[in-house]
């Protein structure tokens, strides 16, 4: 059994029926769990908002996740801030997996990267805006003094530590 969503926001097939507008911000609880199943130094704020209709076989929720997180620098641990505005267009649909002939191609458009399985008769449209931030983070932030830090710490850079930096020393300065 998987653990309780860090923002859950339950929506279901009558609400996306009816048409829905969503505008949620989470608490300074939800926004810790977040951020440490996103591995953050901090989760300022953390909203989302979207249009829900009822699409062919599913649900359909098309807005956005804004987000003000704190990533650690990659290089050096140091708090990189960061404002997020991510936008999605979601489609849960209770036949994603339909089983396919063997022999039968199956094409995959830019619309098809947006499908996920709805389960029964309502989504967790909070789980799926965690999941939405969590693509928009800088894999490797870098906060601006990285290369200062590194350097008084006896790290060299790049440039003084690849091949070229090697060969530039066995060459030994030219004699004039």
């Amino acid at each position: 059994m998987s653990a309780a969503p860090e923002f859950s926001l339950i929506l279901t097939l009558a609400d996306a029926a009816q048409g829905r507008s969503v505008a949620v911000e989470a608490n300074a609880e939800a926004r810790d769990r977040i951020a440490q199943r996103l591995a953050l130094i901090a989760v300022d704020r953390f909203a989302v908002t979207a249009e829900i209709r009822a699409v062919a076989g599913g649900i359909g929720a098309k807005g956005a996740v804004d987000a003000s997180i704190v990533q650690p620098c990659a290089a050096t641990g140091l708090p990189v801030p960061a404002t997020l505005s991510e936008p999605f267009d979601l489609r849960f649909l209770r036949d994603i997996d339909a089983p396919v002939d063997a022999d039968e191609e199956i094409e995959i458009s830019s619309e098809d990267c947006d499908l996920l399985p709805l389960e029964g008769d309502r989504i967790d449209l909070g789980e799926a805006a965690v999941q939405t931030l969590s693509l928009a983070l800088d894999p490797f932030p870098r906060h601006p003094d990285a290369d200062r830090v590194l350097a008084e710490k006896g790290v060299l850079s790049e440039e003084a530590a690849g091949p070229f930096a090697a060969l530039a020393k066995l060459r030994g300065t030219p004699k004039a």
